[in-house]
């Protein structure tokens, strides 16, 4: 079984903790890699610039993606990850404060699998990333 990591791109230095609490007190051990902006997260996926030494062929099994993004915002990773074939079919979680129609309406039209509007409160987001937890990296099966 090959390893199941999880990209978590997030900006937000206080968000990142909450989230990987969030995974850690749902028992979620899986490998989380982290990209603070959008340059950062399309050097992961295609093991480019700071990653280049990464083995390309080892992509995450779901990406976290936050919306307000420094360098290039989520909605362009988005757009670059769909528009190649070695990523193109990473489940993508939109994770993100933003409830503005537009932002939901572009992540869909852009290919995001689901779009989550961050709670405010702990044990809300506890709940949902269990839920993201049994769903993406349990339940879903993914093409190979």
């Amino acid at each position: 079984m090959r390893n199941k990591t999880i990209l978590l791109v997030e900006d937000n230095p206080d968000d990142e903790a909450l989230t990987l609490r969030a995974l850690k007190k749902n028992n979620i051990a899986n490998e989380v890699a982290v990209a603070r902006d959008g340059v950062e997260a399309l050097d992961y996926l295609f093991a480019e610039g700071s990653h280049a030494g990464r083995d390309p062929a080892q992509l995450p099994e779901v990406v976290l993606l936050d919306l307000k993004l420094p360098k290039l915002d989520g909605l362009e990773v988005l757009k670059r990850l769909r528009a190649d074939p070695r990523t193109r079919r990473i489940p993508v979680v939109i994770l993100t404060t933003s409830s503005e129609e537009r932002d939901i309406a572009a992540s869909y039209d852009l290919g995001a699998n689901s779009y989550i509007r961050k709670p405010v409160d702990f044990d809300q987001f506890l709940a949902a990333v269990h839920q993201l937890g049994l769903y993406w990296l349990l339940l879903n099966e993914p093409p190979r």
